[in-house]
C-alpha cells in the first residue's frame, strides 16, 4: 500500500482517539495518558506494576515466640479453678511475675520440667514470682489421671509447691478462657495452637504476656527473662 494511502487510514483513527480522550474527565484523561505499557512479563501480565515497600525483618532470639497481639485485657480479668475445684481469681497474683505452663504426668518432658520448675520456684517465690500449672490431657493422652491423682503425683514425686489448677483444654472448641487469652496475646512462629505439653507463657507484673516459649525450652533457659521481669 502507498505511504499516502496508509497515512490517510491512520488519520481518522487518531482523530477519533483524540476526540475520545478530550471527553474524559481530567483525572481519567491524565491517568490514561500516564499509563505505560511495559515489555511482556514472564507471568503473562504486561501492564505497569506497583511494588510494595520492602519489609524489614525484626531480629528475634531463637527458641522464643514473642507477643504479637495487643489486647486491653490482662490475666487479672480471669478466674480459674484450682486442683481442688475452688475458684481462684487471678487478680490475687497482681504485681507478680508469672510463668504459666500446661503440664502432664506421663510425658517425656515431665521429669526435667517439673524438676526445674520446682527449683526455679523455690529460688524466686519470695521475690514476687509464681508458677501456674494447668494439667492438660490433649497431647498424647499423657495426663489421664483425676485432679487428686495429678496433685499427688506433682506434690509427692517432685515436691511441687507452686499452684496447680483444674485440668483444662488448651486447644479446640473447649479451650479454657485463660488459654484463649494467652494465645491471643502471643503468637510468633508457634501460631495460635499450643503445640505440646510444657509450653510456657511469661507474664509481667501488669498481667500482660511478654514471652512465649515452645515445649522444648527448659525452665532454666527462661531464668534470665524471669530475673529481668522481677527486677523491672
Amino acid at each position: 500500500m502507498a505511504p499516502a494511502a496508509f497515512t490517510s487510514l491512520l488519520l481518522p483513527a487518531a482523530a477519533s482517539a483524540s476526540a475520545a480522550a478530550s471527553r474524559l474527565p481530567s483525572a481519567a484523561a491524565g491517568a490514561a495518558a500516564s499509563f505505560v505499557r511495559l515489555p511482556h512479563h514472564p507471568t503473562g501480565w504486561g501492564g505497569a506494576s506497583v511494588s510494595a515497600a520492602p519489609r524489614t525483618a525484626r531480629r528475634r532470639a531463637p527458641g522464643i515466640a514473642y507477643a504479637t497481639a495487643a489486647t486491653d485485657k490482662s490475666i487479672y480479668d480471669y478466674t480459674v479453678k484450682d486442683i481442688d475445684g475452688k475458684d481462684v481469681p487471678l487478680k490475687k497474683f497482681k504485681n507478680k511475675v508469672l510463668l504459666i505452663v500446661n503440664v502432664a504426668s506421663q510425658c517425656g518432658l515431665t521429669t526435667a520440667n517439673y524438676t526445674e520448675l520446682s527449683h526455679i520456684y523455690e529460688k524466686y517465690k519470695t521475690q514476687g514470682f509464681e508458677i501456674l500449672a494447668f494439667p492438660c490431657n490433649q497431647f498424647g493422652a499423657q495426663e489421664p489421671g483425676s485432679n487428686s491423682q495429678i496433685k499427688q503425683f506433682a506434690c509427692t514425686r517432685f515436691k511441687a509447691e507452686f499452684p496447680i489448677f483444674d485440668k483444662v483444654d488448651v486447644n479446640g472448641p473447649n479451650t479454657a478462657p485463660i488459654y484463649k487469652f494467652l494465645k491471643s496475646s502471643a503468637g510468633g512462629f508457634l501460631g495460635d495452637l499450643v503445640k505440646w505439653n510444657f509450653e510456657k507463657f511469661l507474664v509481667d507484673k501488669n498481667g500482660k504476656v511478654v514471652e512465649r516459649y515452645p515445649p522444648t525450652t527448659s525452665p532454666f533457659q527462661i531464668e534470665k527473662d524471669i530475673q529481668k521481669l522481677i527486677a523491672a
